[in-house]
């Protein structure tokens, strides 16, 4: 019997889903979460052989609680990968033998961010880590972004030491700021995650907030603190792009509409 299922969330993923599902060992099975994709996604999954359940989203944390508690896993791990995401081999190694042992409930698990075919070694900020691997009884919640996911604590977690390729920008500047406008309005309002398992990064955000001046902080922070510009052209638009989404916060932050949409 397989020791750990792997779940994968999508929304209209046919591009990047083959890639995902390839560098995926053969011994987990598989479940994809889909969240309403309109093109092939969901019958690429199944002709990969994975299970599909479809659930509306509502957040990353509503996302994996819902795999957790709904898809019939029977595995005492789960590790969770977004479609546009490849985990190395490495890490699968390590994980291997990592979930044999039982001192932890949770690995915060590194990435390294792809931004249109360039890996950018400077410009993120690392390390970045996110609690992907986790036991089948823990719980997500909200972070203080609003969208992002944390894990409730208490929760005994580890850094692992190998991670992941995030295929987060494709190239297409439209479609990222559509999407990241609508993420700025949840992050509009900072919230700071009480009793939750998160990292440093995330604390250090929820305790500056959305100032008016956080934009240039975040553009001196990745191009000139973690030599962004090192990294090119890429580091540059990555940098320049991070701190628009900044201001985008900070302008929907002090606006006169309300969530209902009246003055």
């Amino acid at each position: 019997m397989p020791e750990l299922t792997i779940v994968i969330l999508t929304l209209n993923e046919e591009l990047k889903l083959p890639g995902c599902l390839d560098s995926i060992p053969e011994r987990y099975p598989v479940i994809v979460v889909d969240s309403g994709s309109s093109d092939k996604t969901i019958s690429i999954a199944q002709e990969r052989g994975c299970k599909v359940v479809s659930h509306r989203w509502q957040g990353f944390a509503d996302q994996r609680n819902f795999a957790l508690r709904n898809c019939a896993i029977d595995t005492s791990w789960v590790l969770f990968i977004d479609a546009d995401e490849i985990f190395s081999s490495q890490f699968y190694d390590w994980m291997h033998k990592a979930i044999a042992r039982d001192d932890f409930d949770v690995a915060i698990i590194p990435s390294q961010l792809v931004f249109d075919g360039k890996l950018l070694r400077y410009a993120p900020g690392y390390p970045i880590y996110h609690p992907r691997l986790v036991r089948y009884s823990v719980t997500f919640v909200t972070n203080h972004t609003g969208h992002g996911e944390a894990v409730s604590g208490p929760m005994r977690v580890i850094k692992a030491p190998y991670g992941y390729k995030h295929y987060f920008f494709d190239g297409n500047y439209y479609v990222w700021a559509l999407k990241h406008v609508a993420l700025a309005d949840k992050e509009r309002i900072v919230r700071i995650s009480n009793g939750r398992s998160v990292t440093l990064r995330s604390r250090i955000s929820a305790l500056i907030g959305n100032g008016p001046f956080r934009f240039i902080m975040r553009f001196i922070y990745h191009y000139v603190v973690c030599r962004g510009f090192l990294d090119g052209r890429a580091g540059l638009n990555y940098s320049i792009m991070y701190s628009w989404y900044e201001f985008t916060k900070s302008l929907l932050s002090r606006s006169r509409w309300n969530d209902e949409g009246k003055e």
